[in-house]
Order: C-alpha cells, then sequence, then structure tokens
C-alpha cells in the first residue's frame, strides 16, 4: 500500500511539471466534494467522506470534513464454511467510526482554469464516534444466529473458556444485525494529507487524496478476543472524490 501511494504521488508531480501553464488561474471560494475511501485498516472499500471548504485567503481554505468507516483487525481474515457462506472467524465486534473534522487546505500549486494539476496540503483534526456492534455468526444447525464468542458449553466452574470452533460456524447474520445493541467509543481523530485536483470545467473537480490518519480511543475496542487489540489506529489512505466549487 506505501508503495502504491508513494508512486501514485511521484506521477501526479511529474504530471503537473508536464502541463503548460495558461496565463491566468480560476478564482473560487467555496467548494463541496464526496468520496470513497481505501485505507490499510478497511476493506475493498474503507468508508466514504465529504468536505465542505471556504476562502480564508486566495490560497488558503477552512474545511469541514466528516467521514465514515468500517474499521478492521489486521487479523480478520474471510473463510467460507463447510456449507460455502463466508465469514470471519475469530471477529467478535464491527467497529464503525463516523468522524468530524476541522482543518486548513493550502494551495501549493494553483491549477488554470481548464487544465492542469492542482495540488493541495491539508490537515485536520477533530472528535470521532466509535460504535462497536456485536459480529452474529450461525453456529451448527441451528437457523438464528448469535454473537461470535466463547461457546457455552466451555464456561462455567471449572471449564476454560473457548471460542465457538471454525466447524462449527455455518454462516453470518443478516445485515446490520447487532446495530442495535451497539456501545458507543468516543475518540479522536488527526489527518494529515496531500491533494491532487484535475477536472476540464472551471466549476467541477476530480482527483485523489492520499495521507495518513492517526485516532485514539477511549479505551481498548476489542475486536477479536483472541488477538491483541488497541485504542489506537494509524492508517495510510487514499481518496477518490469528486465535487464542485463556485
Amino acid at each position: 500500500m506505501r508503495r502504491k501511494l508513494i508512486l501514485i504521488s511521484c506521477l501526479a508531480i511529474l504530471a503537473t511539471s508536464a502541463v503548460a501553464q495558461s496565463s491566468g488561474h480560476y478564482d473560487y471560494t467555496k467548494e463541496f466534494i464526496w468520496g470513497i475511501n481505501k485505507n490499510t485498516n478497511g476493506g475493498l472499500i474503507g468508508g466514504f467522506v465529504m468536505k465542505f471548504s471556504s476562502a480564508l485567503s486566495e490560497t488558503q481554505f477552512r474545511t469541514i470534513g466528516f467521514e465514515l468507516m468500517n474499521v478492521k483487525h489486521p487479523k480478520e481474515h474471510r473463510r467460507n464454511s463447510a456449507a460455502g457462506n463466508p465469514f470471519i472467524y475469530g471477529k467478535s465486534n464491527y467497529l464503525y467510526a463516523i468522524r468530524a473534522q476541522y482543518g486548513r487546505d493550502f494551495i501549493l500549486f494553483k491549477k488554470a482554469p481548464q487544465q492542469g494539476v492542482q495540488i493541495n496540503a491539508s490537515i485536520a483534526a477533530g472528535p470521532t464516534l466509535g460504535i462497536v456492534a456485536p459480529y452474529y455468526v450461525k453456529v451448527g444447525d441451528s437457523r438464528t444466529a448469535v454473537p461470535f464468542g466463547y461457546d457455552p458449553k466451555t464456561v462455567g466452574p471449572g471449564k476454560t473458556p473457548v471460542l465457538y470452533s471454525y466447524q462449527s460456524i455455518t454462516g453470518t447474520g443478516h445485515l446490520f444485525q447487532g446495530l442495535g445493541e451497539s456501545k458507543i467509543k468516543p475518540g479522536l481523530n488527526l489527518k494529515a494529507s496531500l491533494t491532487f485536483e484535475m477536472g476540464a470545467f472551471k466549476s467541477n473537480v476530480t482527483g485523489f487524496e492520499i495521507g495518513s490518519l492517526i485516532e485514539a480511543y477511549a479505551g481498548e475496542v476489542e475486536l477479536m478476543p483472541v488477538e491483541d487489540n488497541k485504542s489506537v489506529y494509524l492508517s495510510a489512505f487514499i481518496t477518490l472524490f469528486y465535487g464542485h466549487r463556485k
């Protein structure tokens, strides 16, 4: 992932230097973008983002952003049961991160009205609302899903608790099952990134953002009970976005 981010950065910088500059720039005072995020703590799609920007000066913007992410444990691996149903063995909880961010965008290289690449440096921070929801699985011949955890048959005086066995799991619960049993985990997040904006039209913007984010919760978040869990998460990310400005 890190090599890909470095390669993308180098290509974008080379593209910027190769584009001829026209006379004059397109000035704007407001911008709204939304996009899809891929990060090292997420799956194929890590989550979704949106950001509002307003000008403070010619090269500086105030930003307000919101993100919705699914945070995964690094040892999560999808498997198939004997019945052919996919599940993640050892996972006990989902972690959904709802982030609010306030920050600044600084224009490093400004694009011409209808050509070129604009490069911004961004920094933002804010609160995180962590939603910890139980992960449901189906065990044996039961059609009813239960939270993944220790097998009730092994819990009791003189017994050593063990997790449901891999062979006993036949599938997972339905979408969003357990969301009503969620617990709230507050936290804070800090993000630093570079944004590469492109687009052939003055009022529209497309591009990508690469950077890193650190997030700290008030206490350890259990995602897999028999693995090391933590309260601080560090990730690298890339976001593909689209938006408009005026």
